[in-house]
């Protein structure tokens, strides 16, 4: 069953693709592989992004396809996770371009120093660099400590 598998890529929808591709471009230093414009309207239909070596996907809603993107304010399930060299610049980067702060970057017990930004079109993203190593045995261990007020 796991050989017809190959490659998960997020799909992002949201109300102002190109917007959407600028942002993630000075923001997070993605890069426009192609872009898909609908005649005469000019929606955006399909585009890839790269982020380092995945592809992120982006189009314009498509309300009549039930293809909405997050709306503003509203929770979301979903959050994209970039792991980076500077957490810290990076998320300074985005909110200069109009991101809100959800959590400011701090060290974690995972050995990331991260935090939270939502995009202007309503996605979550957590931005971290890695800060120490640390075995998935002492994550446990440190986890445990966190939930139990230590």
């Amino acid at each position: 069953m796991h050989d017809i598998f190959h490659e998960l890529f997020p799909y992002l929808h949201v109300a102002d693709g190109a917007a959407a591709i600028r942002f993630y471009e000075e923001a997070f230093g993605a890069r426009e592989l192609f872009r898909l414009t609908e005649p005469p309207t000019g929606r955006l239909g399909h585009a890839e992004l790269d982020f380092g070596g995945s592809t992120l996907m982006v189009s314009d809603e498509y309300p009549e396809c039930g293809i909405h993107g997050p709306k503003a304010g509203a929770p979301t399930s979903v959050s994209l996770h970039i792991h980076v060299d500077d957490a810290d610049a990076v998320i300074a980067r985005a909110l200069a371009l109009g991101a809100t702060l959800d959590r400011p970057a701090q060290d974690a017990f995972y050995g990331e120093r991260s935090g939270v930004v939502r995009d202007p079109f309503g996605h979550r993203w957590n931005v971290g660099h890695s800060i120490e190593k640390v075995t998935p045995e002492e994550m446990q261990c440190r986890y445990n400590a966190l939930m139990n007020g230590g």
